[in-house]
């Protein structure tokens, strides 16, 4: 099962490489398709195209549009072993610009895999979605006091919907991951592929979990790195969140305790961190965004940079820029909301979800992350999409699930929760250590998702590896 047809699935790519162009078959009222390859205009070594797919697999007739689509050969054609599938997640990320760097990705890996990736619809390339900026800059407050302001709330996210509606087009209404696989069913046909495989990396997972739910039985094989747990109801989306957050800052406290050259070594880090916020409201910038920015660095994480930011803005000192995803805040209307049933009330609901919140975690006020993909769907009505439910997984491969037991966006319970749900198709490895993204945190990491990759060898259950102590 592991390598049987992958022969037939690479002769299949290399007569339509020598082509110029790989067709895909016709699905049950879909016309076949072709990618026309060129070398993509900023990375010549990649090649770019697009592929045409229906805006609505359930009426395939419909309309259509182009996913953007790019690959990046592998580097030793004779040892090649098919096509590695690559997401970067977000919502908003671009497939097709990761596929043409590669760079995440060893030596061995780009040699023996084609790292192929494309834009998820309403990202990139791909029927981007786009909202008013100033309905998207202007909104009430994301964390309303009583029930007059979650009205407005509410009134504004139906605005602003109908406004990214009708910017977008009717992608908009079928950007979920369960369409989402199946464009990425169309492009392995496309390209010719009995079999592929697929690393999907944070919002990237959840693609990766209805792929495998759908089409287990044209996976090779199947990272999921830095997990979304698609069994999470609102309260586990906006709680566990909120913990991973909070306990990650306290492992940034810690090492700062411990180590010299922290900015803030021989201080009340937390105390310091309230000033900070103050700091931050008083230059102008708002606590909010100067919380967002510490979130966003604590992926890396960059602990040393952000002692020196908390120091700086106890003392009022400018801001760091802050850092954008993207099209993240419009596109996750589109897909969040239609992946997770995030459907808050009244203000009531809100408030006993909110006081949970920032008891889970104070420090950074719960998970700007998990608390604003919630607020921004207040006022959605009917079931989603997408809506979550117990990984099910009926054929294919052991899927290989990889976290870091101190992410800050997704936190290391919802891996432990998908390898349950699916424990007979998965196989976890826990990073010991910091950050979002566990794959390239050290020789242990890599070297263990390289195997799986190259080898389909998974390691034993409750394999981990070693912290790496991020610089000073």
């Amino acid at each position: 099962m592991r390598t049987t047809l992958r022969v037939l699935g690479t002769a299949l790519s290399c007569v339509a490489l020598v082509a110029g162009a790989t067709t895909a078959h016709a699905d049950t009222g879909w016309t076949p398709t072709t990618i026309t390859w060129h070398p993509c205009p900023e990375v010549p070594a990649a090649e770019c195209g697009t592929l045409r797919v229906p805006v609505d697999w359930n009426a395939p007739r419909g309309e259509s549009f182009d996913l953007a689509v790019s690959r990046r050969a592998a580097t030793d054609p004779a040892r090649r072993l098919g096509v590695l599938v690559a997401d970067p997640g977000g919502p908003g990320g671009s497939g097709a610009a990761f596929a043409q760097s590669g760079s995440l990705f060893s030596p061995e890996v780009r040699a023996r895999f084609d790292v192929v990736g494309f834009d998820q619809r309403g990202t990139g390339g791909s029927a981007f979605v786009r909202c008013s900026e100033d309905l998207l800059g202007r909104g009430p407050s994301t964390d309303p006091v009583d029930q007059a302001a979650f009205d407005a709330l509410v009134a504004h996210n139906r605005t602003l919907i109908a406004d990214c509606r009708a910017r977008s087009g009717p992608v908009f209404d079928h950007a979920d991951a369960g369409q989402s696989a199946r464009d990425l069913d169309a492009l392995r046909r496309a390209l010719g592929e009995r079999r592929i495989n697929y690393f999907g990396i944070s919002y990237g997972t959840v693609l990766g979990q209805a792929y495998a739910e759908r089409f287990g039985g044209h996976l090779r094989s199947m990272v999921l790195d830095s997990v979304v747990d698609h069994s999470a109801d609102t309260r586990r989306f906006v709680i566990d969140r909120a913990a991973s957050v909070e306990a990650a800052f306290g492992e940034f406290a810690a090492w700062c305790d411990r180590t010299p050259t922290c900015a803030l070594h021989g201080r009340d880090v937390r105390a310091v961190w309230e000033d900070a916020l103050d700091g931050a409201d008083a230059i102008g910038w708002g606590r909010a965004g100067f919380i967002s920015t510490i979130h966003t660095m604590l992926y890396d994480p960059a602990w040393a940079e952000i002692a020196r930011y908390v120091s700086d803005l106890a003392e009022e000192e400018p801001p760091l820029s802050a850092r954008f995803e993207y099209n993240y805040p419009a596109v996750r209307l589109a897909t969040v909301c239609q992946d997770f049933s995030l459907r808050v009330r009244d203000h009531a609901d809100y408030a006993r979800l909110r006081a949970e919140e920032l008891r889970r975690g104070p420090t950074l006020r719960g998970s700007d992350l998990g608390h604003d993909e919630t607020t921004s769907c207040a006022g959605i009505t009917g079931p989603a999409a997408n809506p979550p439910h117990r990984l099910t997984i009926h054929t294919g491969p052991e899927i290989l699930v990889v976290n870091s037991r101190h992410d800050p966006a997704t936190p290391y319970a919802w891996a432990l929760s998908v390898h349950r749900q699916a424990r007979a198709h998965t196989a976890l490895l826990t990073y010991d250590g910091w950050g979002h993204v566990a794959y390239d945190r050290g020789e242990c990491t890599r070297s263990t998702v390289d195997a799986y990759l190259l080898a389909l060898r998974t390691p034993a259950e409750g394999a981990s590896c070693p912290a790496v102590e991020p610089a000073p």
